[in-house]
């Protein structure tokens, strides 16, 4: 299978931190093999995808009504690893739900981190990225 316009491969465990390789965990749901079960798990899908860059991938689970039009990838930035800090919600039996997290990063050899509480609902049934509730890049920790 081809890959998506620019998408970088990865070989070896996936970036979200599960410890599954990367094609048998959010690959799956790259490739569009899987949704996310839940709102948690598509968060960590999304960061994965920021780190291999699936352009796709971040708009199809983006919120029709926060949806850019355009999504660019910063250069010279390389995400270096994500911590959950806690969910509410967002269970196979809820429709709304919320992931509060750090995405550390090097913005050309800086480093940095982003810590966003994220907002996530079902549209359509599927689970998709709302808009953050509250975040705030710090870079040079």
């Amino acid at each position: 299978m081809a890959k998506p316009s620019g998408r970088r491969a990865v070989a070896g465990p996936c970036p979200c931190g599960l410890g599954a390789q990367y094609p048998d965990c959010c690959g799956l749901l790259h490739r569009g093999q899987a949704t996310a079960a839940t709102a948690e798990q598509l968060m960590r899908s999304r960061y994965s995808a920021f780190v291999v860059q699936d352009r796709d991938y971040l708009l199809r689970t983006w919120s029709a009504a926060h949806r850019p039009r355009v999504l660019t990838f910063e250069r010279g930035t390389r995400w270096t690893g994500l911590q959950i800090l806690g969910r509410t919600g967002g269970s196979a039996f809820h429709t709304t739900g919320t992931v509060e997290f750090v995405a550390r990063f090097e913005h050309d050899g800086t480093p940095g981190e982003l810590h966003e509480n994220s907002a996530f609902a079902r549209e359509n049934g599927d689970w998709v990225y709302q808009q953050p509730i509250d975040s705030g890049p710090t870079v040079g920790r």
